[in-house]
């Protein structure tokens, strides 16, 4: 079975918003500050605000040293991965020794949740770009959908978007991620664009709900509501649409191939973590490869005990 040399490097990722975008995973599967009912990995096994060095930068540095020695250089370095990017103490850091070994632009996704906290706005300066994300536009649908950990408000979190926009030199881009009969209505879009028109991100990105969720209610807005909901945010607007590298070129770029993930779910049925573990895939990359399949009818999924997990 397939195995990366990198533990912390993933892709490059075919991306309509970021090109060849070479990921940076920072912190643990499923460490994150929130546990959301549309996320594509799965239900989050550590939810913490605790920001520590989950992984060591020299190992990510060195990793970093040796992709970019070979082939074509990515059009951006994004701090992603399978958990809250923030969480991790020395991603300040990081950039900051990223910007001074490569021309490459630095974008960091982030779910927005600890940009309240001054030394998360202080190490996250010298990125190029940050998209942080707003899904709801109130307290109430905040913990339904987002599911914060306990010391995450509503107020602190969009204040820190505020904030952070309004003094970061690089770019934001906005996303909203958008769920069918919870936030995908033009009532609670309202609340979301008006807050959005606060923040005054560069642009705003909608999306919505594209693979197996952690949850079964969390399901998509149609194409044809995402353009008329689009219509009530300010400025300039995209919608994300289907899964974003499916069309592009080089999409495919493998490190297991589908047969290889077939001939694994014939055995036993697997969640997402199995997978990954097992073929040595990155967790994004297994989601759109899973995705492909369930389209062409090779393999189904299903619900127990409060995962998703993968059959033929």
């Amino acid at each position: 079975m397939s195995s990366s040399k990198y533990k912390y490097l993933y892709g490059p990722v075919p991306s309509r918003r970021l090109g060849r975008s070479l990921g940076i995973d920072l912190v643990p599967f499923k460490t994150c500050t929130y546990d959301c009912v549309y996320c594509q990995l799965g239900r989050t096994t550590n939810k913490t605000t605790v920001r520590r060095p989950y992984v060591p930068i020299e190992n990510v540095l060195s990793e970093l040293k040796t992709k970019l020695a070979t082939g074509k250089p990515p059009d951006f370095i994004s701090l992603a991965g399978s958990g809250e990017p923030t969480l991790h103490s020395e991603i300040g850091e990081l950039i900051g020794r990223i910007k001074k070994m490569t021309t490459v632009p630095v974008a960091v996704l982030t779910n927005g949740s600890l940009l309240f906290m001054p030394d998360v706005q202080a190490a996250l300066m010298q990125a190029d770009l940050v998209i942080p994300s707003l899904d709801v536009g109130d307290e109430t649908l905040f913990r339904y959908v987002n599911r914060p950990h306990e010391d995450i408000s509503f107020e602190k979190m969009v204040n820190g978007l505020i904030e952070f926009t309004h003094n970061f030199p690089g770019e934001v881009w906005l996303e909203v991620l958008l769920l069918s009969g919870i936030t995908g209505m033009v009532d609670e879009v309202r609340k979301i664009a008006a807050l959005a028109e606060k923040i005054g991100a560069k642009r705003i990105q909608i999306n919505t709900v594209y693979r197996p969720a952690a949850e079964d209610y969390a399901c998509a807005v149609t194409a044809k509501q995402l353009e008329k909901l689009a219509l009530l945010f300010p400025g300039e607007v995209d919608i994300i649409g289907t899964d974003e590298a499916d069309s592009l070129p080089g999409a495919a770029a493998n490190t297991a191939d589908s047969s290889e993930i077939l001939s694994l779910l014939s055995r036993r049925p697997c969640t997402l973590s199995d997978i990954c573990s097992g073929l040595g895939l990155h967790p994004h990359d297994a989601a759109k490869r899973l995705k492909k399949l369930i389209d062409e009818k090779q393999i189904t999924v299903v619900r127990a005990e409060h995962d998703v997990f993968y059959k033929v």
